[in-house]
């Protein structure tokens, strides 16, 4: 009686084994598939904010532009930690939301689609309405007061450090925004993961290349200081380059905003994300078709950012005036 006793006993410590590891095979397969999960809503997250890398570099390289050389690494690092600081405060901010108000992740989309467009627009603006002269003076003006013993080269970082945080928080806006969109209906702890990942990972990489990017001039002066010709020659290229590299980030900066912007528009518009969609179906018959299926409604994406840009531009300038005329009566 004992034995048997004894014996199912031993059975069902077998049958608890068994269950044990059932269970963590199955846990165990349910981390890989939620691993996979992030990995996949990871890259799709980066994917769609990488648009606005491109703009968050030029701008971000361009802030720094005016200080001395031996502060450009100084003063990079603290925006670098303004932008941390930004980024745990939307990082919270967007779960929140998703949280208590996830019907306000589209219409977020949307103010910062439109916000983007409005951006884009006022640079292409700036670029054509103001003059060469203007533009020489401005830069005039920055290396007098570098060489101007009496101006207090602190106060012009921290004025500098203050304006790239204020920019770098609209664009970690936006891009949290996007992440948001991507991960809105996946679990809390899948969507904690992917929106604390793209932070870091976009800090890292934005500031880390324009670290790199500032101090490309300085790479070039030293290699063209060497003894050998190579080096010197790679130097001579890499000054060269510099501000042609500073040029294409602008330019590609700017055509980011028009796509992603206009990107964000039009899939919050039912109506005129089924049209581009209908446009793509189509070119995708035409020769190549593959190419244009992807070109086509690239296009009319930045289309749309152009027009909805040029709109938000005007009405913010009126309004403008408006309160001006206002307070001059």
């Amino acid at each position: 009686m004992a034995a048997g006793s004894l014996l199912a006993l031993l059975d069902d410590i077998a049958t608890i084994l068994d269950d044990v590891a059932l269970m963590t095979k199955v846990a165990a397969k349910k981390s890989v598939a939620m691993a996979d999960d992030v990995s996949v809503m990871t890259k799709v997250a980066a994917q769609k904010t990488a648009g606005v890398l491109g703009d968050d570099l030029a701008l971000n390289a361009q802030q720094v532009t005016g200080v001395r050389a031996e502060r450009e690494i100084p003063v990079v690092w603290a925006v670098a930690k303004g932008s941390l600081v930004n980024k745990a405060i939307l990082v919270p901010a967007a779960l929140l939301i998703s949280a208590f108000a996830p019907w306000a992740v589209t219409p977020l989309l949307m103010v910062g689609g439109a916000f983007l467009c409005f951006e884009g627009f006022e640079k292409l603006a700036h670029k054509y309405l103001h003059s060469p002269h203007q533009k020489e003076a401005e830069h005039e003006s920055h290396v007098k007061a570098n060489a101007n013993p009496a101006v207090d080269l602190v106060a012009l970082e921290k004025d500098k450090i203050k304006g790239a945080v204020r920019t770098d928080f609209i664009l970690s806006a936006e891009i949290i925004a996007i992440t948001l969109g991507t991960v809105a209906g996946a679990p809390f702890v899948q969507q904690v993961t992917v929106l604390v990942g793209i932070a870091l990972a976009m800090t890292v990489g934005v500031y880390g290349l324009v670290a790199g990017i500032v101090k490309l001039d300085d790479l070039g002066l030293w290699l063209n200081q060497k003894p050998g010709a190579a080096a010197r020659a790679v130097g001579a290229g890499i000054v060269r380059a510099a501000p042609w590299l500073m040029k294409t980030l602008s330019v590609a900066g700017t055509a980011a905003m028009f796509l992603v912007g206009g990107g964000i528009l039009v899939h919050g518009v039912p109506a005129l994300h089924h049209a581009v969609e209908g446009v793509g179906a189509a070119a995708a018959l035409w020769p190549v078709g593959g190419l244009w299926a992807v070109v086509v409604p690239n296009l009319l994406n930045a289309v749309v950012g152009i027009v909805a840009g040029g709109l938000v531009v005007a009405v913010v300038t009126v309004v403008a005036r408006l309160r001006k005329g206002a307070k001059a009566h």
